[in-house]
């Protein structure tokens, strides 16, 4: 952490970033000024639309068609960025200012090899011969911490894990040794030890090479690790700013507060379901396995034990965490609940009846009463289609009137806090929490006993997050329904759940309570994932 204030290597003054014609407000960034210090690390916190990105966006000469600053300028090394030529932009990108992005799949190229890939940062400025560029890859991603780099710089993106993916980026970002690196949302859809680790690394980095870190976020967990000093921002303004501790400890703006009340807290409370209810879903000795690769042109195959032989009841009523790392297994367990895809063994006993054993029609009436609500509310709703549309097909593929099932549509709008006239409108026109209500309200239509709620909210800001979970868990005591919520965030399944079942490798290695699991953790692999939960430290010593 910064020790003291030198001087600014980067002054945003007065900037106005304009939306174009028919957007919610005027300017998506308005009269902003802030100094970006040498040798430190700046949270830009705020949620979606608070125009967080957009003045790291201009400063990279990156902003989205149509959006262009109209007032104000941004200074480094004496110079207006704004007003700098293409071929100026192009020397400052990566040399001086360098960038990593929230999602390295849409960054990296996936037809590329790794080492190309860094090797192209140094061909865009001339740098290096090709030998020298591929071995400066190698010495890039050793410094990332990149297991086994030489191998890894042959691989393709798309066989590396979303934790490596992520290094290759910083590595790529790293590789001028700019003065100033911008990391948009890098930790965001990463597990909990993934981001401890990036948050880690990317701190080190900083100190090793002296550089100004300008570090977007919405999660002020991320804020409390990482964070010297903090500008919240809202609508496009700057409403509060100050040192990472008086922000965090002593809050003045309203959204400033807003916003930290509703990160969840660590503490789980004691809440168990009556022994007395009975058991509407019970799964015994699942297993699921996946085969890639193989054959007679090719190595041995890749055997994955994705489930393995996992046991859990559900309890009417419940809700039933499940919690682990990306690969832990526990969307697959939650996929081969709902037979999206079907299990190897064992079976998933839904009210008595075995779902892995049916069919046809008979799986298709079955299917009604388990239903699923799924991470992306974008990816899983079809854009064609109008939001009355989406939610009443269900029930009309079960026979429903098309008259009765759009009844229904709108009193599920209503049920999940929407305006009834959203019926004749799409999806690309709600943001990501009305769409994922409406993904909610989707999942009722059929009337189920149980949802399964797969990282329902892991892509929503944190105040939108808490709301979606206050429905879920008004839904729940409104609608009698049983809930198992699949999960990597840790904090969220202190909120919401009764029980927590925690996965690794396909198999669960804890199970029991939410507030034991949090207060008395009996598993290695679970204490961990709680130890790297961000900003946990300033939590614990703020309660002692």
């Amino acid at each position: 952490m910064m020790d003291s204030v030198t001087e600014p290597v980067l002054q945003i003054r007065d900037l106005k970033i304009a939306l174009p014609e028919g957007a919610d407000r005027d300017f998506a960034v308005d009269g902003v000024s802030y100094d970006l210090n040498a040798g430190e690390i700046l949270c830009i916190v705020g949620e979606s639309g608070s125009g967080k990105s957009m003045s790291a966006n201009a400063t990279m000469g990156l902003l989205p068609e149509l959006v262009r600053p109209v007032g104000g300028e941004i200074v480094f090394e004496g110079k207006d960025v704004l007003k700098l030529s293409d071929s100026e932009m192009i020397d400052l990108r990566g040399r001086k200012i360098a960038m990593i992005f929230q999602e390295p799949m849409s960054a990296l190229n996936p037809l590329m090899r790794v080492e190309d890939q860094i090797a192209e940062v140094f061909e865009a400025h001339n740098l290096l011969t090709p030998r020298e560029r591929k071995r400066r890859a190698v010495e890039l991603l050793t410094e990332v911490g990149i297991p086994d780099p030489s191998k890894a710089a042959r691989a393709y993106p798309f066989q590396l894990s979303g934790g490596q993916r992520q290094r290759v980026m910083i590595a790529m970002a790293l590789a001028l040794e700019p003065k100033i690196l911008i990391a948009d949302e890098p930790t965001t859809a990463l597990d909990v030890t993934t981001q401890a680790q990036i948050l880690e690394l990317i701190r080190n980095l900083q100190e090793t090479h002296g550089m100004a870190v300008m570090f977007i976020t919405h999660d002020f967990g991320v804020v409390a690790e990482i964070a010297d000093r903090v500008a919240v921002m809202q609508y496009g303004k700057i409403v509060e700013s100050g040192t990472a501790d008086e922000v965090l400890d002593n809050p003045q703006h309203p959204y400033t507060q807003k916003l930290i009340a509703a990160i969840p807290k660590l503490a789980a409370e004691p809440s168990e379901v009556p022994a007395d209810k009975a058991p509407i879903l019970e799964v015994e000795g699942l297993n699921k396995t996946y085969v890639t690769g193989g054959g007679m042109f090719f190595s041995n195959a890749r055997v994955v034990h994705a489930v393995n032989e996992v046991n859990l009841t559900l309890r009417e009523g419940e809700t039933l965490g499940i919690v682990g790392e990306s690969g832990s297994g526990k969307s697959s367990v939650g996929r081969c609940l709902v037979r999206l895809m079907d299990p190897d063994s064992g079976t998933v006993k839904l009210a008595g009846q075995d779902m892995a054993t049916l069919t046809g029609s008979a799986l298709r009436e079955a299917r009604k009463s388990i239903q699923m609500i799924f991470q992306d509310p974008y990816a899983s709703l079809n854009p064609r289609s109008k939001v009355g549309q989406i939610i009443a097909e269900g029930p009309m593929a079960h026979g429903v009137s098309k008259t009765e099932a759009y009844s229904r549509a709108v009193k599920l709008l209503e049920l999940v806090d929407l305006d009834a006239l959203a019926i004749e409108r799409y999806p690309h026109e709600f943001s990501g929490g009305q769409r994922q209500r409406i993904g909610i309200a989707r999942a009722l239509a059929l009337e189920p006993r149980v949802i399964i709620a797969d990282e329902a909210v892991s892509a929503l800001d944190v105040s939108i997050q808490a709301q979606v979970l206050d429905l879920l868990a008004d839904l729940k005591e409104r609608l009698n329904l049983a809930l198992i919520f699949i999960t990597h965030d840790l904090r969220v399944a202190a909120q919401i759940c009764d029980r927590i079942a925690v996965m690794q490798k396909g198999k669960i290695v804890e199970m029991g309570p939410a507030h034991a699991i949090f207060d008395n953790p009996q598993n290695a692999y679970t204490r961990t994932l709680i130890e790297a939960i961000p900003g946990r430290e300033k939590e614990l010593a703020a309660a002692g």
